[in-house]
């Protein structure tokens, strides 16, 4: 097998990443992974058999000519058991302009022999191809181009046969151009972004950022966060979501001695982890992951235009077939094998759908394949969530009212103790107001226990302390609110959400929270009912009276106020069930469980680690404009890939009219067949093109 250099980092040391041309086994992995780590002077390696990557460190350029000679098969043990005699190649790059300089320029330059020898010889890929599959009893797309170039060789009409392995290849060139940037923005956007981390230094937890873990410390994890290492697990026990990593979607039980990988996130429970790998190369593995699994999410209307391509091309030789044998005319027949429906069909749909995901990241939209494209033009239910989606993702905390015989500032410098070690909005909010007052605190407290969409429990100084929802403090624990209530009240009608602290079994105080609107909620909401979303739903943990108010506010169809995770899952299910096809927008723990339940779930970037996993779509500006566009987006590409099928259907029904009644020639409907394929495929990738403008049309639409 073949590597190519991907990308290489010079130095000493240095880190060079190869990637294969095709995939190899896992045990083939295993083996060249252990000779590489056999060499003296590499420092690591790290070798993905399904993607074909094999990244490896060197200590100097000696090390790095031994790597490159093994891969080369220079070393005779690569050659054993089937590992390696493997040849180190350039990273091809594929290049529009110097196929068309080497097709119109210097291939007329070759004397006629060579012409023909090279025409031959570039033949028998297509030719056999063909004849593979069908030997593997599949009559499809690569039959069909086979039969077409043998055809015209047969005739020794090589000009025919040249245009047309041209133009085929001109048009995988544009598709891999079109995959490779795309898959590349994701991912790019798909980086492991963590801003802060908590470490075990001498005993005690403390934060510090991403870029100063270093290998050997020991992250703590809670519920909800994403692991930023790869590692070992030394310490507690947590059910921990991996389908970033493995495509599972339960949550797998993680105890001491168990590996984690970064980027996979703690639904329940604590971890403590010895990263032994840090840094991007934790992601890269999950990246690739992704990137596989992107592509293969295809859009269901991209598969539906794929088997109509397969269905078409049995027809296709027997109405070929059927012309010989009436005509008695070859040239009839063959003009018939070179106009086909399935070439546009099968190039242009994954073309246009890449083009989408593309610039929707040069727009900061993530859409995480093909399939929620078409979602998201489909949409004709929204349901929000409120807390950090309508509202700002920074809400404020306004008031502290304690009850008597506590103070104020032990309320607030207690209430960030235990919001602190969570990444809810509402608790970022908590720990401000709290620095914003100067108020230092110890950790003081045992382990923390976070009860998704209710609140945390934990003990302080001997004694259970609660901070949360009113039907956590109040419903689940039987805590008398009574001796606040009039200020509880108050509060409410004032539009304030509420988190109550109790302590020892009694209300302590209660911290009134502004939500403010973002700015752009009511004109978003505005928007989507314009464009056709005839019911909008608000789903909040507030009071009744506060959810009123923002939905009047904001023009919103339908709000359910004092709702659990469970019922906002079952609230999306209820409407898919009513033939709804719902698009659920949410950025707590609280709301993933809707998400994966919606037809496409959206979350905003900064909202916590497990929605923005869970979601099918992420807005990475944290701005509601930004669903608007992903709507607009989607339609312009949904609408491009229906027309480019009726199209490709008109089209290529004239030219094969054309060829039937003998009014083209071979050559002739080879050149428009595949000039309209090349037409098509450059109209779907219109979003690309300098001069598209589609992002700004999009938006100011």
């Amino acid at each position: 097998m073949q590597f190519a250099i991907v990308h290489e980092m010079p130095g000493t040391p240095g880190r060079i990443r190869l990637r294969a041309l095709r995939p190899f086994s896992r045990r083939q992995g295993e083996l060249l992974e252990q000779r590489l780590e056999a060499l003296g002077g590499v420092g690591g390696v790290r070798i993905t058999p399904r993607t074909g990557s094999v990244l490896f460190w060197y200590a100097d350029a000696a090390t790095r000519q031994s790597v490159c000679l093994l891969l080369c098969g220079a070393d005779a043990p690569a050659r054993n058991e089937g590992s390696a005699a493997v040849v180190l190649a350039a990273q091809p790059e594929q290049n529009v302009g110097l196929s068309l300089l080497n097709y119109f320029v210097l291939r007329p330059l070759l004397p006629l022999v060579i012409r023909v020898g090279l025409t031959v010889f570039r033949a028998i890929p297509y030719v056999a191809r063909g004849i593979a599959t069908v030997f593997r009893g599949r009559l499809g797309i690569e039959a069909l181009d086979g039969a077409a170039i043998l055809v015209s060789l047969l005739r020794r009409d090589f000009r025919t046969a040249r245009t047309t392995m041209f133009l085929l290849g001109l048009g995988e060139v544009l598709e891999a151009w079109t995959r490779q940037r795309s898959l590349a923005s994701l991912t790019e956007s798909l980086s492991l972004k963590v801003g802060q981390v908590w470490v075990l230094r001498d005993g005690a937890e403390i934060a510090i950022t991403m870029d100063a873990v270093r290998v050997g410390d020991v992250v703590v994890v809670r519920d909800g966060g994403a692991i930023p290492v790869d590692g070992v697990v030394v310490d507690g026990e947590a059910m921990v979501n991996q389908a970033s990593m493995t495509g599972e979607p339960l949550a797998v039980r993680r105890a001491p001695g168990a590996a984690v990988f970064a980027g996979t996130v703690v639904e329940e429970g604590v971890l403590h982890v010895r990263a032994s790998r840090v840094g991007d190369e934790t992601r890269l593995q999950q990246i690739a992951r992704f990137i596989d699994e992107s592509e293969a999410l295809k859009a269901g209307i991209q598969g539906r235009y794929e088997r109509l391509a397969d269905m078409a091309v049995p027809f296709t030789f027997l109405l070929a077939a059927a012309v010989w044998m009436v005509t008695r005319n070859p040239l009839r027949a063959s003009s018939v094998l070179l106009v086909d429906y399935s070439c546009a069909l099968r190039l242009a749909t994954p073309l246009a759908v890449l083009a989408a995901m593309r610039e929707a990241v040069q727009n900061n939209v993530l859409i995480k394949g093909g399939r929620y494209i078409e979602a998201l033009a489909e949409a004709d239910t929204v349901v929000f969530d409120k807390t950090g989606t309508l509202t700002r993702a920074l809400p404020r905390i306004e008031r502290v009212v304690p009850v008597e015989g506590n103070r104020r500032d032990e309320i607030l410098r207690l209430a960030a103790c235990l919001e602190e070690h969570f990444p809810h909005p509402v608790a970022r909010a908590v720990v401000r107001q709290a620095e914003l007052e100067g108020l230092k605190h110890e950790e003081e407290h045992t382990e923390v226990q976070y009860v998704v969409a209710h609140g945390i429990a934990s003990l302080w100084r001997g004694r259970q302390v609660l901070i949360g929802s009113r039907h956590f403090v109040e419903g689940d624990s039987g805590v008398d609110l009574s001796p606040l209530q009039t200020e509880i009240d108050a509060l409410v009608a004032e539009g304030f959400s509420l988190l109550y602290l109790a302590e020892g079994g009694r209300l302590a105080g209660v911290l009134g929270i502004a939500d403010p609107l973002r700015e752009e909620s009511a004109s978003v909401i505005r928007a989507l009912h314009e464009e056709g979303i005839d019911h909008i739903v608000m789903l909040t943990g507030d009071d009744r009276r506060t959810a009123a108010a923002v939905a009047g506010a904001l023009g919103i169809d339908e709000f359910r106020a004092q709702v659990l995770p469970a019922d906002k899952a079952a609230i999306v299910r209820q409407l898919g069930a009513a033939g709804r096809k719902v698009m659920m927008i949410g950025d707590g723990l609280n709301d993933s469980p809707a998400l994966s339940a919606a037809s496409v779930g959206i979350s905003l970037r900064d909202g916590a680690d497990l929605a923005q996993e869970v979601a099918n779509v992420v807005l990475l500006d944290s701005g509601l404009a930004s669903l608007l566009l992903a709507r607009r987006l989607a339609r312009s590409a949904l609408a491009r890939i229906h027309s480019n099928f009726w199209i490709t259907m008109l089209m290529n029904s004239l030219f094969l009219g054309g060829g039937l009644l003998g009014l083209l020639t071979p050559g002739r409907s080879a050149l428009l067949h595949n000039a309209t394929t090349l037409g098509i495929a450059v109209r779907a990738m219109r979003p690309l093109l300098p001069a598209a403008g589609s992002a700004g049309q999009l938006r100011d639409a």
